[in-house]
């Protein structure tokens, strides 16, 4: 694999498992010094950086919950001395705000906590997570915000995500007007159904996995690999010229 991102250096939040993880390695793989953050999982973060580094990778992995945004300032702090030690800068290329929580339950069900919580992490957090690294973002640097199809078409069964979704979406085209002088260019991709543990018990109900995959023009459940090339790709020098975009990567869900 070409090296498309030798020396260059990336955060990606929630890299522990799932697509954060799968981005954490694909760009690893790719050259990057890679910086990845948990909340708790710190087995599955761990676990990552050490398939990363027998893979000939670099990555480290640092303690955020970013339901406190107050971990931000904090985050960063560690972030400067690890990549200072590692690196001799403190110089980012690549911020993938990844970090997410679980979005089930429906109006009926929803709770001013569990509104805030949502919110906390898939909205403010990259927020102010931008906000941190912008004196630390090189000029030609790149942003990836993961969001959702349910973003762009939300769903009834999870209406604070999608909302939450909507809001990240609004944010990388703020973000790419004011950021494009400079020439960081803020992308989001938006998955659709991807195979993942947070809808292991779907992917247990035949007739729901029959109905989503009859729904998807490619005819299965993304991996997570198929999200991080994308990412990548946008991360890469080949994507220079994409800025201020959703890019949907749903395999084709409900066209």
């Amino acid at each position: 694999m070409l090296k498309t991102l030798a020396n260059k250096t990336a955060l990606v939040t929630g890299g522990s498992r799932g697509i954060g993880r799968a981005i954490a390695e694909r760009l690893a793989a790719d050259g990057a010094t890679v910086a990845m953050t948990y909340s708790q999982n710190r087995a599955g973060a761990k676990d990552a950086v050490m398939a990363i580094e027998r893979a000939g990778g670099s990555a480290f992995a640092l303690q955020a919950d970013l339901v406190n945004a107050e971990a931000i300032p904090a985050l960063f702090e560690q972030l400067d001395s690890e990549l200072a030690n590692r690196k001799g800068s403190t110089a980012l290329d690549i911020v993938v705000n990844n970090a997410g929580n679980s979005g089930w339950g429906g109006l009926a069900d929803a709770t001013p906590d569990n509104w805030n919580t949502m919110f906390a992490v898939h909205a403010r957090a990259p927020f102010f997570i931008v906000q941190a690294a912008l004196n630390r973002l090189a000029d030609g640097g790149r942003i990836i915000n993961i969001s959702s199809a349910a973003g762009a078409r939300p769903l009834q069964a999870v209406p604070i995500y999608s909302m939450a979704k909507a809001a990240i979406n609004n944010l990388t085209h703020t973000l790419a007007m004011e950021l494009g002088p400079r020439g960081i260019t803020v992308n989001a991709v938006a998955p659709g159904w991807i195979r993942t543990d947070m809808n292991a018990a779907i992917r247990e109900n035949a007739d729901m996995v029959k109905m989503i995959e009859a729904d998807t023009a490619l005819e299965r459940f993304g991996e997570t690999s198929d999200i991080a090339a994308v990412v990548a790709f946008l991360a890469s020098d080949e994507g220079r010229w994409v800025t201020a975009q959703v890019i949907e990567a749903s395999g084709g869900y409900k066209l």
